[in-house]
């Protein structure tokens, strides 16, 4: 009962304790990473195409531009009518190599009846017994190439090389393609940023290299992930990694803020200014606890992982002061 009666008021201490610590900031100076907004645009990692393997008439085609599909996912079929006609005459070579077989085997028993009385002569059984085998490798090999056959005809399925979203399909069912042709393009599952840096710039990118994106006034962090060697029209492309990307839209332009040098500085959370008649204040407070507004000068807004509402404060603070919340000073 006693530890019962206790855990409120626990609980009512750690909420003040959590009050108090949000209720103030001290300031410090920090590292602030000068940014150069630059555009980039959603691209998929890889576009690959699906092809067709076999030539013919597309007969089926059951995806169209933004479906998505999985790995191995049928999405057409290819279709040669001339392979039909020749498994159809392959059908009909095996059954006359079955039939001529089956009247080798009668031919064979009856010669080896008529050998043993002496009725026949070895050269007959010997041709008897050759034609056996004749025809057996005659019904083997007409039923490999069957076999080869259906297998290539099976092959006219055309599959999803990838799992990801269809972005074009150059071709419609009743379309001619030839073997290697494409009949759709998949885009890889996962989004990147592909980013369009200026050459003067390019000293400044490393991987693993923060950025920043403001995507409908919330602010996303990615980092880079790889760098393009070659630089074109005096400029450098390199790919970075966001949460949520996208995995519909591919080629959006985005606007995104890439890491440009460094410098010392002071960063506040936003809720710590107060702005009356057109100037900022924030509230300092003193050693006995009181508080007084004190005018700041604001640079460029400053978000970060661990404070994504930081603004730079150009004049007005020094390290180690304490901020009040706004309202504090008389």
């Amino acid at each position: 009962m006693a530890l019962r009666q206790l855990m409120p008021a626990a609980l009512l201490l750690a909420a003040h304790a959590a009050h108090a610590n949000t209720a103030s900031f001290t300031v410090t100076t920090s590292t602030i990473a000068d940014q150069k907004a630059v555009f980039a645009t959603i691209e998929a990692a890889h576009v690959v195409p699906a092809r067709a393997r076999i030539g013919g008439t597309l007969i089926s085609f059951s995806v169209q531009d933004g479906d998505m599909v999985r790995a191995g996912q049928e999405i057409a079929m290819v279709a040669d009518p001339a392979m039909e006609q020749q498994l159809a005459a392959l059908n009909a070579d095996i059954g006359a190599a079955r039939a001529q077989l089956a009247q080798a085997n009668v031919d064979f028993n009856r010669a080896r009846a008529l050998i043993r009385s002496g009725a026949i002569s070895r050269s007959v059984y010997d041709q008897a017994k050759t034609a056996v085998s004749v025809a057996q490798n005659t019904l083997k090999a007409k039923s490999a190439a069957r076999d080869a056959l259906a297998q290539q005809i099976h092959e006219g399925a055309v599959r999803a090389p990838i799992t990801g979203r269809v972005l074009t399909t150059p071709v419609t069912a009743g379309t001619v393609v030839l073997p290697g042709d494409s009949v759709a393009t998949i885009a890889e599952q996962h989004y990147v940023l592909r980013l369009d840096v200026p050459e003067r710039h390019a000293s400044y990118l490393h991987l693993g290299d923060p950025i920043r994106v403001n995507e409908n006034g919330t602010v996303v962090f990615g980092k880079i992930t790889l760098i393009y060697p070659q630089i074109a029209n005096g400029s450098v492309e390199a790919d970075a990694t966001v949460p949520n990307a996208g995995n519909y839209f591919v080629g959006r332009r985005v606007q995104v803020w890439v890491y440009a040098g460094s410098r010392e500085g002071i960063i506040i959370p936003k809720r710590f200014i107060d702005t009356r008649f057109g100037l900022d204040y924030a509230d300092l407070r003193q050693p006995d606890g009181t508080a007084i507004a004190v005018p700041i000068q604001l640079g460029a807004p400053q978000p970060t992982p661990a404070m994504p509402n930081g603004v730079e404060v150009l004049t007005g603070l020094q390290t180690g002061d304490v901020l009040a919340p706004p309202g504090s000073a008389p």
